[in-house]
């Protein structure tokens, strides 16, 4: 293997560790305690900050589309990659295409996906052709209409990059991009709700996510039991138990069912514990 091809794969690894947290949580550490390939690259969390709805690109189709074409429907999991990506980007989007073909949730029914490469020199051929391949793997109808991957000019990479808080950094010596591996979950109105990290995300979360974003739009009873009793720690980019509240719908289900019971043996009656009572000889 060339020394350049290393350099490379040591960039794209410490990149991914950085952006994974292997100091405190997930966060990136000082840019003045990273290597020299990395100065540049991390992950900032901008929570409740808004993705700007005005910047276009072009989709796999070809088509000049603004970001906010997608907002006011339905909660979205943006992704950044770049579709010439040797090793990173594919694990990144093998994650969450085994992700979502795990939820009942479906790409295109209860939310969306927006893949975009940060590749200024990434062409619509090149997005199609991704979509195409992780389309197959996920194999469900129509999600076609709903999982867009779309490439831009730098200018509109740069706003999108900076406003998701994801810092990137080009290696002109190997050619490739140093960087982290992130999801975002957007609200529908396109504001950031929260982060995942690394290159695997759990179905359960995704789903709870989604829920949480879509503010009442999708999911059912289960998901807002289910919220009730667990909180996303952002420092962690997962769902957590809240203990108290767990403890506290127990105790409410505890009561319920004595209360139930109380009221069946009520109903009985005592003519109902004594078979044969009242009867003469």
């Amino acid at each position: 293997m060339r020394s350049s091809q290393i350099l490379a794969l040591i960039l794209i690894l410490a990149a991914s560790a950085f952006g994974q947290g292997m100091t405190n949580g997930i966060m990136s550490p000082p840019a003045n305690v990273r290597p020299p390939g990395l100065k540049n690259v991390g992950m900032r969390q901008n929570l409740n900050q808004p993705i700007p709805a005005d910047l276009t690109f072009t989709d796999d189709l070809g088509r000049t589309v603004r970001l906010g074409d997608y907002f006011g429907k339905k909660p979205i999991i943006l992704n950044l990659v770049y579709f010439t990506c040797p090793m990173l980007c594919g694990e990144v989007l093998s994650g969450l295409e085994n992700s979502l073909r795990m939820m009942k949730f479906e790409v295109g029914k209860e939310f969306d996906v927006i893949t975009v490469s940060f590749d200024p020199h990434d062409t619509p051929e090149a997005a199609a052709k991704k979509k195409s391949e992780f389309l197959r793997r996920y194999k469900r109808p129509g999600a076609e209409l709903g999982w867009h991957f779309l490439v831009g000019h730098q200018d509109a990479i740069d706003s999108l990059t900076k406003a998701a808080g994801f810092d990137y950094q080009y290696d002109p010596k190997t050619r490739q991009f140093a960087h982290t591996t992130a999801i975002l979950i957007l609200t529908p109105e396109g504001r950031i709700a929260q982060y995942y990290y690394g290159i695997e995300y759990p179905p359960k979360d995704l789903r709870l996510g989604l829920v949480e974003a879509g503010a009442g739009q999708i999911g059912n009873v289960v998901d807002a039991l289910l919220l009730y009793c667990y909180h996303y720690d952002p420092e962690q980019g997962k769902y957590s138990a809240t203990i108290l509240r767990v403890l506290r719908l127990a105790g409410v289900a505890t009561m319920l069912f004595i209360g139930t019971l109380i009221f069946v043996m009520i109903r009985r009656g005592p003519s109902h514990d004594a078979p044969g009572a009242g009867r003469t000889t």
